[in-house]
């Protein structure tokens, strides 16, 4: 979202387009009170905007006596962003516009083990059906955001040592997507693009936000100050390999005691099937509680009270304003919220959960795709970036 920081570092065009994606039309006059330029310099710019589709002459004008002045607005439907969200056994892709309406989606199966050339060969010819289906042009397409199940080292985009990716370990994501969809492509984890997804749901009023996926494995994403913390390498937030006390079930990663491997959809099935139940993975979990399955339930409420006693040390550390569930364990809703909210509520500071929200995402399925156009519009509404681009 467009911020007063962005106006007062640049006053090029890119700046005049950040003040003009509330959505809001306005004038020249209102342009140039707003960053100090002159109505001239404040023509040049728009029309530099204007030639390049950023932005429109509005609906309506404003009229003291004489000749009516021209509103301009934000043209959010000029390009469209590819937004995909991959899981170990599934897909959701979409095609958004810049004004973040979701045009055409679908959710696909798609095995994230069978590779990185075959996997990502298959989103490429999903996001080419799904233009055609959004009466778009891949020539309208600024850029596309990938979010991958595992670790994810930010500046290159490429996935490091990700325990379900066989095959994907130093893959030049970016590179190879963008090659075959002729655009720039953004890749980040899964969580991370949640966590960006639930804060756009949000609005620009909650600045600190923690979003906690459980699903197959737990992971954190972290808005801090209203921007997305990722950490030195794209690390942060990986609390799913936090020890739990007095735990030591072995975890996927080597160790033992993981709050993944003690509260993890995975782990949950796994009990389940110990005493004589049919179930694979986090949804049969949940589809037993839902069918009155007793244990079932205790699992997935101890579940969230495992994650809360993690998440209280992380409340008084960081001090959030929302915690936000989601993952396929949180469609068990008020029981896995429940244990979560009953240790964070326990065991951190009063001060720090005095106006604390622990909350199941608003997004549900739909956050990743949400969030990994969030990550591709900011990247290519950046104000240097407008102003690169007008600058032809």
């Amino acid at each position: 979202m467009a911020t007063g920081a962005n106006v007062q570092t640049s006053t090029g065009a890119g700046a005049l387009l950040s003040i003009l994606r509330d959505g809001r039309a306005r004038t020249r006059a209102e342009l140039a009170e707003l960053t100090g330029l002159s109505r001239s310099t404040v023509s040049q710019r728009l029309d530099g905007l204007i030639d390049q589709r950023w932005v429109m002459a509005g609906d309506g004008a404003i009229s003291s006596g004489g000749r009516p002045a021209a509103m301009f607005t934000f043209n959010g439907g000029a390009r469209v962003v590819l937004a995909a969200d991959l899981g170990a056994t599934h897909a959701r892709l979409a095609v958004i516009d810049l004004a973040m309406t979701v045009l055409a989606e679908r959710a696909v199966e798609l095995p994230i083990d069978a590779g990185p050339e075959r996997t990502l060969g298959a989103v490429a010819g999903a996001f080419d059906e799904l233009l055609r289906e959004a009466g778009r042009e891949p020539g309208q397409v600024c850029g596309a955001g990938v979010g991958l199940p595992g670790p994810v080292e930010h500046g290159s985009g490429r996935p490091v040592n990700p325990p379900i990716m066989p095959g994907w370990d130093g893959f030049a994501v970016p590179e190879w997507l963008g090659a075959r969809l002729e655009a720039p492509v953004l890749v980040d984890n899964d969580v991370n693009i949640m966590a960006l997804g639930e804060h756009w749901a949000a609005g620009p009023a909650v600045d600190h936000l923690i979003f906690i996926k459980m699903g197959t494995g737990i992971g954190c994403g972290i808005i801090s100050g209203g921007k997305l913390h990722r950490g030195a390498q794209g690390a942060a937030g990986d609390v799913g390999h936090i020890r739990v006390a007095d735990a030591d079930v072995p975890c996927r990663c080597g160790n033992a005691g993981c709050l993944e491997a003690v509260a993890g959809g995975a782990s949950m099935a796994a009990a389940l099937r110990e005493a004589g139940t049919e179930a694979h993975g986090s949804r049969d979990v949940v589809a037993l509680m839902r069918a009155g399955d007793l244990r079932a339930t205790r699992l997935i409420r101890q579940a969230g009270r495992e994650v809360g006693a993690v998440m209280a040390s992380i409340v008084n550390f960081f001090n959030p304003s929302v915690i936000v569930i989601g993952g396929d364990i949180a469609e068990a809703g008020e029981q896995v919220l429940a244990g979560v909210r009953e240790t964070i509520y326990s065991r951190s500071l009063p001060l720090a959960t005095q106006h604390l929200g622990i909350r199941a995402s608003e997004l549900g399925d739909r956050a990743g795709v949400i969030g990994a156009a969030v990550m591709v519009v900011e990247h290519v509404l950046a104000p240097d970036t407008i102003d690169r681009a007008v600058a032809g």
